[in-house]
């Protein structure tokens, strides 16, 4: 059974940083694909960064030189360290799984982890 455990949410105020990690277990973590995403209070799920099994990573305009994004094959572990954290980075932060390259399609979702950032 396939499982992702994200961790690290947290609230701080904005200009903070924070670290979270998503645990992969049951899947072949090196052969996917995988990437954050965020839901804030109202709004859909959106990408905010992704990895490719070759270490590749993209990243969504509104968080480019703040985040980024990294993994550990040999522990099975996604990253995202998060710096000069806005407001508007608060919501729900996924990871997520997709097999192969990035952009096929999502086959497994974390429960998520909370990031709050007030002003």
């Amino acid at each position: 059974q396939v499982q992702l455990v994200e961790s690290g949410g947290d609230s701080v105020q904005a200009g903070g940083s924070l670290r979270l990690s998503c645990e992969a277990s049951g899947l072949e973590f090196s052969n996917y694909c995988m990437t954050w995403n965020r839901q804030a209070p109202g709004k859909e799920r959106g990408g905010v960064a992704a990895i490719e099994t070759d270490g590749t990573a993209m990243y969504d305009d509104s968080v480019k030189g703040r985040f980024t994004i990294s993994r550990d094959n040999g522990k099975n572990t996604l990253y995202l360290q998060m710096n000069s954290l806005k407001p508007e980075d608060t919501g729900m932060y996924f990871c997520a799984a997709e097999a192969g390259a990035c952009g096929a399609g999502t086959d497994y979702y974390g429960q998520g982890t909370q990031v709050t950032v007030s002003s």
